[in-house]
């Protein structure tokens, strides 16, 4: 062991271990491998045996410096109701606060641990954006991660995917949780990782200037790996250890054939009632179903079991149930996610049971949830999946656990399936086996797949009861590159990504379902007026779609359902509520008439495609061709129809939105920022009425809601973001001023990565110069600075007419090629000093517009786009993809801290300095 005694204390109290207990065996090795820098292929480890402590180890690793990357990734496949991944590194968060030494060794010094999660409660606070130069942990499910990586990021402006791809594809160590489910994920992550030559710099010594992008894969299945592989060994399972003891845990498995007839959920029901002793028995019992209407009638029929018979003179018994299933709203998952916590399905949980208490799940129970039942019943599935269930019971091998498992073959099923789940019966029987009880502990899982090494039979066993691996695309060079022209909005060679992440399957189409208050639709009286996609498409980039509040389901079900729901909205009948409006607000939401916007389609890109009537919902031919995979469907909250966070045609009444004024969540993340989880609100405003002095929110520009017939608005909707968030408005700062805070920030982060001094000081002269388009006078008129100076930051409005989509980086551009210092530069400097000023707000990758600059003829300009467009690719070649983001990531960062801390500086002093 190479670990010393604080660093054995260190990692007992990252891992939240009590005084009495200590780290497994395995998680010593393993820490002692990363102080080495070395990071395996696979993490082969059981369910149950601490696989989420690998974010301690890294982070106790990183303190003693370690050559490790300094970004964690930590990546599930399926958004679980409870991120334990993300509270797990909350909890480092509190011991490196709790521990001075450690936080200074991190160089942490004024700040926390940053912690963000791309998904749910936590959706992306933006911290690991903040500084590149600090650790940072980054927790995410795989369409959300990979997205990013891909300069793809769904639900990212295209101006801010470069620098999320930045500090995803660089000095990251990405680690995906239960990889044996996304192989071509997997195949990805290894492609970026193990071709470096290939899609990184084409020059060495740039190379090992940017840290690189590592990766390991975790499994509890077993799967075989052609890399290095991690797993337990003889230490771990010594008797009388807690490995052991977790590893032998007791789970008597019962396979059982479904009598002919019987229907499968009634079954299951059954058997979940009997093993709670007919509800007399206060156990928690978890039932795994692969469909989810099987789930939802198993719930129905167990709950009407409970509420007895008194013709037969049964009587009524107290219960508690639940459902978790995928297609949820993510606000009504995280209810969900506190329902198991109280009532002790969480592992490790000590809470006392009252009462029999179910708990009915789908696949969305099978991974990402640390869920501990004490017996369970389950349909059959493939064998991965049934390793991953017989987890979810009797984890930590204290109790004593029944496990019944209905082999039922629906009537439809494909030959390949049925040979599947023949296999995995088959495996189940290969079990040790005493009076028709099998034993699945973990540890005889893992002998099972050891025993298939040598022989022959077991293993083409295991192939076929495997899920098969769905096939992929390469990953190549070209792609990437195209990916990463994120100023082009099309691009012919730019496909969508999703079969990079997931391969392609033979999966329906699913979309994501949003409920809003405010739409962007214009009325001159009682018409109707035509929006463009561009004002649109600028709404939703403010009020943009929060994870929250989507529900992800198959096209083909929100078609169905919202035809459906279409129906029953009848027009002039007025639509109850379920929210707690404020008083001075109507108590009913007028009715929906048939022309009546109820739906806009986005792309997964935020663009626009599509606005539906209800009149276009009644019609049987409209097929809502546009429901593609991915996109967001933004509804009219009076379509109602979500129960518990569920579709479901039948509801009435009007669903809780982001925008509806109220509180949205409860944040506990404890930021390092008190911000708002929804970081937008939307507000009406009538001509003559007075704007809210509440500065910490910043308005953007107004959308007109009525107009006059001269298209004179009188009413609006105010979109206002964040103080947070939104750096450009709201508060003076000279330009001078604003350039030399730039500076500061460009060269501690220079320090901070211990950047070459050429390198810095190319840094340094960006910063100085990045803004130098700020001084073109229609851009202080626009911006309405004060004519005492030069502004940089001004309080607005902004007047876009005046504006013309002036681009000050290109005014910036045209003052740096002049600047002394700059020219006095080596000319691959300069090149790239010209290209991060240029791209400093996202655009230039390869084009800008040259609308409004008058700093230079047109035939001069278009030359000058034309020199950008060809540098942008020179440039990326000798980088790489991520490698030039990255560069371009720094002094965005720069100019964002600086702004940052102004506008908190300016806001203390209008607080009376507090």
């Amino acid at each position: 062991m190479l670990q010393n005694d604080n660093e054995h204390q260190w990692i007992a109290n990252a891992l939240g271990l009590k005084n009495d207990d200590a780290p497994f065996p395995w998680q010593l090795r393993l820490y002692d491998d990363f102080k080495k820098g070395k990071i395996h292929r696979l993490l082969d480890i059981p369910t149950g045996l601490g696989k989420t402590g690998i974010m301690a180890l890294w982070l106790v690793a990183r303190a003693v410096n370690a050559p490790l990357p300094r970004r964690l990734i930590y990546i599930v496949d399926r958004r679980a109701v409870v991120d334990q991944a993300t509270k797990e590194a909350l909890k480092l968060r509190e011991f490196v606060e709790n521990t001075p030494e450690i936080k200074k060794k991190l160089r942490l010094d004024t700040h926390k641990l940053p912690i963000s999660t791309l998904r749910g409660q936590f959706t992306d606070n933006r911290e690991w954006l903040e500084n590149p130069t600090l650790p940072a942990i980054i927790v995410g499910t795989i369409d959300m991660i990979g997205s990013r990586l891909l300069f793809e990021g769904y639900g990212v402006s295209r101006k801010m995917r470069p620098y999320h791809a930045a500090l995803l594809g660089t000095d990251t160590l990405f680690v995906l949780d239960e990889a044996h489910l996304v192989p071509p994920f997997e195949k990805l992550l290894e492609t970026i990782a193990d071709n470096r030559t290939a899609l990184g710099p084409h020059d060495d010594s740039r190379g090992t200037l940017i840290s690189p992008f590592k990766f390991m894969a975790m499994s509890a299945t077993g799967q075989q790996n052609s890399g290095s592989v991690f797993s337990i060994d003889e230490e771990d399972l010594r008797d009388g250890t807690k490995t052991a003891r977790r590893l032998n845990a007791t789970k008597r498995i019962i396979i059982e054939d479904i009598e002919e007839g019987k229907d499968l959920s009634d079954v299951l029901a059954e058997r979940a009632w009997v093993l709670a002793n007919e509800g007399k028995t206060a156990v928690k019992i978890v039932v795994f179903c692969d469909k989810r209407t099987d789930a939802m009638n198993v719930k129905k029929e167990i709950e009407k079991r409970a509420k007895g018979n008194k013709k037969e003179g049964v009587p009524a018994v107290k219960i508690e149930s639940q459902l978790l299933v995928g297609a949820r709203r993510v606000y009504e998952r995280e209810m969900v996610a506190n329902w198991l916590k109280a009532h002790g399905f969480i592992a490790g949980s000590d809470i006392p049971m009252e009462r029999p208490t179910f708990l009915i799940a789908t696949s969305a129970g099978e991974v990402g949830v640390d869920l501990d039942a004490d017996h369970m019943v389950s349909d059959l599935v493939a064998w991965e999946r049934m390793v991953q269930r017989l987890g979810r019971v009797n984890r930590f091998g204290n109790g004593d656990a029944n496990v019944k498992v209905i082999v039922s073959y629906d009537k439809k099923i494909k030959d390949k399936e049925r040979e599947m789940l023949n296999s995995t019966r088959k495996l189940f029987e290969a079990l040790p086996e005493k009076n028709g009880i099998r034993s699945g502990s973990p540890q005889i899982l893992c002998n099972l797949k050891s025993k298939a090494t040598t022989d022959d039979e077991l293993k083409s066993l295991f192939e076929k009861a495997i899920t098969p691996s769905p096939l992929r695309p390469a990953l190549t060079r070209p792609l990437v590159d195209a990916w990463s022209m994120t100023s082009l909005k099309e691009h012919t060679g730019r496909p969508e990504i999703g079969p990079w992440l997931r391969g392609w399957v033979d999966d329906k189409p699913r979309v994501s379902v949003i409920w809003r208050k405010y739409l962007p639709i214009r009325w001159c009286g009682n018409r109707r007026i035509e929006v463009s996609s561009n004002e649109i498409e600028s709404f939703f980039e403010v009020a943009r779609p929060h994870m929250s509040e989507m529900l992800e389901t198959e096209s083909f079900q929100v078609v169905d359902w919202l035809k459906k729901r279409a129906k029953k909205l009848e027009p002039d009948q007025k639509i109850g509520t379920s929210i707690d409006l404020d008083k001075d607000e109507l108590t009913e939401l007028p009715s929906l008439q048939e022309d009546d916007i109820v739906a806009i389609i986005l792309s997964p890109a935020g663009d626009f495609k599509k606005s539906l009537t209800l009149s276009n919902l009644l019609q049987k031919e409209e097929k809502l061709e546009d429901l593609s995979s991915s996109c967001a469907i933004v509804l009219d909250i009076r379509i109602g129809g979500l129960r518990d966070g569920l579709l479901d045609q039948d509801e009435k009444s009007i669903p809780r939105t982001t925008d509806d004024g109220q509180p949205w969540m409860q944040d506990n993340s404890e930021t390092t920022q008190t911000v708002p989880i929804i970081q937008f609100r939307v507000r009406t405003m009538k001509e003559g009425m007075d704007g809210d002095a509440d500065t910490q929110w910043h308005e953007s520009p107004r959308f007109p809601t009525k107009v006059t017939e001269d298209d004179e608005p009188v009413e609006w909707f105010v979109i206002e973001k964040w103080g947070g968030r939104s750096r450009s408005t709201g508060y003076l700062q000279l330009l001078d001023v604003h350039k030399e805070e730039v500076e500061k920030r460009a060269q501690s982060i220079a320090d901070g990565l211990s950047l070459p001094k050429e390198y810095a000081d190319m840094l340094r002269i960006t910063a100085k110069l990045h803004d130098e388009g700020k001084r073109a006078s229609h851009w202080q008129m626009a911006f309405n600075a004060p004519h005492d100076g030069i502004y940089a930051k001004t309080k607005g409005p902004i007047n876009q007419n005046l504006l013309d989509n002036y681009r000050h980086e290109l005014g910036s551009l045209l003052e740096a090629e002049k600047d002394k210092e700059l020219l006095a530069l080596p000319q691959d400097f300069r090149e790239l000093a010209l290209h991060l000023i240029i791209s400093h707000h996202g655009y230039a990758r390869p084009i800008i517009t040259t609308h409004g600059c008058d700093e230079a003829p047109p035939s001069v300009l278009n030359e000058k786009t034309k020199e950008i467009s060809l540098r942008f690719a020179r440039l990326q070649k000798q980088w790489g993809p991520w490698g030039l983001a990255w560069w371009e990531s720094l002094l965005r960062t720069a100019d964002q801290q600086a702004s940052r801390e102004s506008e908190t500086a300016n806001h203390t002093k209008l607080n009376g300095g507090l």
